[in-house]
Formats: structure tokens, C-alpha cells, sequence
């Protein structure tokens, strides 16, 4: 049976797509299948010789997917401009909605790996039109959600605020990490105390503390298995 998780953040770098790749290589050193989904992408480049877009992030979930699939598989909308996904698909003459979106992801999830793990984009409510945001799509894959918490400062409102949308959504929020960003925030130690103890009130787990990692390259394996061995998987998960 798949486990499915949805992965978003307090904001956009908070570090979902790091916490996304390193789940990932958590899943595939323990012998399990894994496809990554990242199912709209802004800020897309085309590549030299090609007419393709390919998106960064969208090539760490290929990158450390097993087996990996063709790109559209784990990126169908793929946006040029690197801005919020509604205003570059508007650009680009295309229509975001939740039914357009998981038609195209229909490739991925039709798929039965062990783990499917979706990422959005930015934080959790990006829209998708003027209805439309990005956790409606969340809740039309029924998900468990991982909430990854940017450690900077206004990351206390953030997370409380996130949270709490994410359960009146109705969904589990399976867990959270803490993602301390380099170089550091002022009374870091004081905000995640704070946090964990808000958290432990909510009966959400912490599933991780990333410490912060200076020029962090996610291709290199090597190193993104020390973000991977700071996390751990939600209370219950069936893998």
C-alpha cells in the first residue's frame, strides 16, 4: 500500500524541497520505492539544445526518486517565471485549478511506490487562481502534511498560523521540522524551545532539527544524508 505525505512550508525557502530530497533518501536507503511530486514549479529554466523546462527542485525529487521517472512525471507544470506559481501561469496563458492539477499529476499518482511524497510551493496557502490555493489541492490528495518550519525570525507566527490552517483543513499534520538556516537566528535556541513546546501542546510531533549548513549542496549525496539522519519518520507511518 502507498503512503502518501504532503510536504509545505512556513514560507517560500523555508526548506521544503530539502526536507522533501532528504526524506526521500531516507526512504530509498531503506530499500523502499519513492517518487517525489512536485506538481507546479515556478522559476523553471530551459535547458541549452532543448525546448524543456526543468525546475531545481523538481530534479531533486527525480534525482533521488527510486527508480526515477521521466521529469513531466514529477514536475507536470512547469513555469517559467520565478514568481507565485497563479501570476507566472497567468503569463504563460494557462489556468491553474485543483481539477487541472491532479489530472496532471495523474502519471504519479496512478503509481504504487511504497512512499509518494508531494511538495507544493511556497507556504501553505499559495493560491492557484482567485478560489483556488494550493492547500485545496492537499486536501483533494488527502495526505498527512509535514510542516517545515524556515528558523528565522517571524518563524513563530508563521508556524502557529500554518498550523493551524492545516487542521481546520481537516488533514493530519503528521509532524514538523525545524530548518535552522544559516548563519543562524538571533535566540535561535529560545524560538525552537518555544516552538517545541507549542507543538507538543498540538500533540504534533517534531520529526527533526536541521542544524544550519553552510553552501548545502542536495545533489551531493553525501551530504544530504546528514540532513537525513536528523529526521524521522511520522508517529505511525506504514512503510
Amino acid at each position: 500500500m502507498t503512503q502518501r505525505l504532503f510536504i509545505t512550508g512556513t514560507d517560500t525557502d523555508a526548506g521544503k524541497t530539502l526536507i522533501s530530497a532528504a526524506y526521500l533518501l531516507k526512504a530509498q536507503q531503506q530499500g523502499l520505492t519513492c517518487l517525489g511530486l512536485k506538481p507546479v514549479a515556478a522559476g523553471c529554466e530551459r535547458k541549452p539544445s532543448s525546448y524543456l523546462m526543468r525546475n531545481s527542485d523538481a530534479l531533486l525529487h527525480q534525482q533521488y526518486s527510486q527508480p526515477a521517472q521521466d521529469y513531466s512525471v514529477h514536475n507536470p507544470i512547469a513555469l517559467q517565471a520565478a514568481i507565485a506559481p497563479h501570476i507566472a501561469a497567468q503569463q504563460e496563458q494557462c489556468t491553474l485549478t485543483v481539477d487541472s492539477l491532479m489530472q496532471a499529476c495523474q502519471p504519479a499518482l496512478r503509481q504504487q511506490p511504497d512512499l509518494l511524497l508531494c511538495e507544493g510551493a511556497g507556504g501553505w496557502l499559495v493560491p492557484l487562481n482567485n478560489a483556488e490555493t494550493l492547500a485545496d489541492f492537499a486536501c483533494a490528495l488527502g495526505a498527512p502534511v509535514i510542516l517545515v518550519v524556515g528558523m528565522k525570525l517571524g518563524c513563530i507566527n508563521h508556524a502557529l498560523l500554518s498550523a493551524r490552517a492545516i487542521q481546520q483543513s481537516g488533514l493530519a499534520l503528521a509532524g514538523w521540522v525545524a530548518n535552522q538556516l544559516p548563519p543562524g537566528m538571533t535566540a535561535a535556541q529560545e524560538n525552537l524551545q518555544f516552538l517545541q513546546h507549542w507543538f507538543n501542546q498540538q500533540n504534533v510531533p517534531c520529526l527533526g532539527v536541521i542544524p544550519p549548513i553552510d553552501a548545502l549542496n542536495c545533489t551531493d549525496k553525501q551530504q544530504l544524508q546528514a540532513v537525513s539522519d536528523c529526521l524521522h519518520w511520522p508517529p505511525g507511518l506504514q512503510l
